[in-house]
């Protein structure tokens, strides 16, 4: 397997990122239109954090972390290393010397479509991961791959420079161009939904607020007494057993 490596690729605006990590994943890809969401098996290896950087892409080959290696190089300040494998891997291709390098240029965080390792070093240091399996198997540095390429995961292409946002939902990730228009709606999200907040505090009911009682007599759901309820059964299984 050859590969390339891309050095200085386009990247989101960091104010219109930085501005991204005022909002959690659920509110952002809906925002979008319930798109960019990775699958739900990548999960974080810490609870209560939330961080949005910018995507260095590697595409290696399972098993093998040499491309980790040369990502290393091309990650900076608010950057978020974002790692997949040309064929499923759940082997621990990134531990906490990895983080350690990572930390020190000012990296956000790890996605990994792959396998982590020294999870609680990872913890105490403070540097935040997500990744789809956690794994002790050991890794070589023999096959060529890719950084700063488009790659995908889940059916999700991510693009070097794109943003991502990730907490303890999950992943979603922010087309480059879209980032700014993302942020506004999210803004307007959060604020609809402070009011709906506000108004379920206050005891309003969902089914008036959001018009379903209109939907469920539509759909033919009925309101019925306990007791009226108990008289249709039994009416009912008197029936069946009359035939």
């Amino acid at each position: 397997m050859s590969g390339v490596i891309v050095t200085n690729p386009p990247k989101a605006e960091p104010k219109d990122v930085d501005a991204l990590a005022g909002y959690g994943v659920a509110t952002v890809s809906e925002a979008m239109g319930r798109t960019g969401l990775l699958g739900p098996r990548i999960r974080p290896v810490q609870q209560g954090v939330r961080v949005a950087g910018t995507a260095v892409t590697v595409l290696s080959w399972p098993g093998d972390n040499l491309m980790i290696h040369a990502a290393v190089e091309q990650c900076g300040e608010g950057d978020i290393l974002v790692v997949t494998t040309t064929s499923p891997c759940t082997d621990g291709l990134f531990g906490e010397l990895f983080a350690t390098a990572l930390k020190r240029r000012g990296v956000r965080g790890v996605v990994l479509n792959t396998g982590i390792r020294d999870t609680q070093e990872l913890r105490e240091m403070g540097f935040a991961a997500w990744s789809r399996a956690v794994s002790s198997q050991g890794t070589v540095k023999a096959t060529g791959g890719s950084v700063n390429v488009p790659i995908a995961i889940d059916g999700q292409v991510i693009r070097p420079g794109d943003a991502i946002l990730a907490d303890d939902d999950g992943v979603v990730i922010v087309p480059r161009e879209r980032v700014r228009d993302t942020v506004r709606r999210s803004e307007a999200r959060e604020a609809k939904e402070a009011a709906t907040r506000a108004a379920f505090l206050d005891g309003q009911l969902g089914l008036d607020r959001y018009g379903l009682r209109e939907k469920l007599k539509d759909l033919g759901v009925e309101y019925r007494t306990y007791g009226e309820h108990r008289e249709r059964e039994e009416h009912t299984a008197h029936e069946g057993q009359g035939s």
